[in-house]
C-alpha cells in the first residue's frame, strides 16, 4: 500500500471527492463521483458513500493501494 500524507494547509477540511480529484486518483470530478458511488473509497476503515464527506485533521482515506493521511 502506498502511503501519503495530504496537508489541510490551515483549512479545516477537505471534501472527499474534491480530494480524490486534486490527488489525480480521479481524472475529473465526476470520475471521483462513480469511484464512491461505487463503494470503492473508504474513510477511516468504512466505505464511504458520501460524495462531500469532510476530511478533517487525523482522518484517513483508502482507495486501492492507496492511503492518504490527512493533516493540518
Amino acid at each position: 500500500m502506498k502511503q501519503t500524507k495530504f496537508s489541510l494547509n490551515g483549512q479545516d477540511f477537505i471534501q472527499l471527492d474534491q480530494l480524490i480529484k486534486l490527488l489525480g486518483l480521479a481524472e475529473s470530478g465526476a470520475q471521483a463521483h462513480q469511484l464512491i458511488d461505487s463503494g470503492l473509497v473508504k474513510v477511516d476503515g468504512e466505505t464511504e458513500m458520501r460524495r462531500r464527506r469532510k476530511l478533517r485533521d487525523g482522518m484517513f482515506v483508502e482507495y486501492g493501494l492507496y492511503r492518504i493521511q490527512i493533516e493540518k
